[in-house]
This record gives C-alpha cells, sequence and structure tokens, in this order.
C-alpha cells in the first residue's frame, strides 16, 4: 500500500477466449465497495494466471516469460534486427528477444535466441561473464498484459547462420555504438520501446 493509499482487492478471474494468447477478465472490489472488471491478456493458464497474480499481491518476485539481449560485439558495436512484426504489418527494429523455454536458465535462453536470430553466440571465452542481466524482469505492458521481460547485456561473436522459425522474417544489422545518435534521429521504421531506450541511453552517455 503506498503512501497509505488503499488499493483494489482482486476477487475473481474468469477466462473469455482460448489460444497462444488468451483474453481474462480480472475482478476487483474497489476500495468505496463497488465491483471493477478489467480485461487483460496472457499467455497463461487459467491457474497459472491466477497464482501469479496472488503472488504478484504477496510481494513475490515474478518469474521471466521472455528475455530482450542487447548484444555487444568485441569491436563495440550493437546487434539489432529487422523483424516483421504482425499486429504492426511492417518491420520493426527490435533487440533479439524471445521466450523462456520452461526449465530453461537465463543464459541458456539468450545464447539460443541469438543463434535462432542472428547467427551469433554468446562469446565461449568469456564464460559466465559473457551476460550482465538487470537485477529483475520487467513487465512490458502493464495495462495490458502480465508478460515480463528480462533485459540481458551480453558480449557475442559471430558463429553461423541465422535460424529463424519458418514464419519469422529477421535481418539482424550491426550498429557502431558511435553511430546511435544519427541512427535514432533518421531511423523512420517503427521501434519497439525497449530497443528506443536502451538506444538512448547508449546516445545520451557521450
Amino acid at each position: 500500500m503506498p503512501n497509505g493509499t488503499p488499493a483494489p482487492t482482486f476477487v475473481d478471474l474468469r477466462q473469455e477466449s482460448d489460444g497462444w494468447i488468451k483474453k481474462y477478465v480480472l475482478t476487483y472490489a474497489m476500495p468505496d465497495g463497488s465491483t471493477y472488471e478489467y480485461e487483460s491478456a496472457s499467455r497463461k493458464s487459467l491457474e497459472a494466471y491466477r497464482r501469479e497474480l496472488e503472488g504478484n499481491a504477496a510481494g513475490e518476485k515474478p518469474p521471466a516469460d521472455a528475455v530482450c539481449i542487447v548484444p555487444q560485439t568485441p569491436d563495440g558495436q550493437l546487434l539489432l534486427i529487422r523483424e516483421f512484426r504482425y499486429p504492426l504489418n511492417s518491420w520493426c527494429i527490435a533487440f533479439p528477444a524471445g521466450l523462456v523455454d520452461p526449465g530453461e536458465d537465463l543464459a541458456s535462453c539468450v545464447d539460443r535466441e541469438l543463434r535462432e536470430e542472428t547467427g551469433f553466440a554468446l562469446r565461449a571465452d568469456l564464460g559466465a561473464a559473457a551476460i550482465d542481466a538487470l537485477p529483475q524482469p520487467g513487465f512490458s505492458s502493464t495495462g495490458l498484459t502480465d508478460e515480463t521481460v528480462h533485459v540481458v547485456f551480453a558480449q557475442v561473436e559471430r558463429v553461423a547462420d541465422a535460424q529463424p522459425e519458418p514464419a519469422e522474417f529477421i535481418e539482424p544489422f550491426l550498429l557502431p555504438i558511435n553511430d546511435v545518435p544519427r541512427f535514432l534521429a533518421e531511423n523512420a521504421t517503427p521501434i519497439g520501446t525497449r530497443a528506443q531506450l536502451v538506444l538512448e541511453a547508449f546516445a545520451r552517455r557521450r
């Protein structure tokens, strides 16, 4: 209860649609005694989503549903991708990213997604030091979904050709860190918020 402000109390959850992404309706009891319903989306099952909602209220640290990788090459370049995103009907600038498989540790997920999307991998000579993860996963869009994304800075090297899924259209490209300000000023392609913020941080640290 930040600053003593009363919060809505979770009452119930019902599933409205099924599929890879599911639609849910959450019911809350408001501080004034009224009832409020809110629509959300999740990849989780009904019971898994319910457990997560209850865990969030109890202050439990959420696990990562996905990773967003900020890869850097030994010569000072950032590895990004242009990916066709179906909800946008457009190419989009982003960092390599993907879902964490059940039981998969962070380093394995990062290395797998890099290989699949870009043909790069974690630098073998650095061992565990090849990744530097933020302290905790963040929520990708708190007004819409419960998805959590763990941002991981990674030291990478090219090892092979990319192996995207058949429905994935991905073009990896390298961007020298010193060229980030120009890129941001001139880019006209839609860009993911995480990529935009990270690139702005690189641009403004000079």
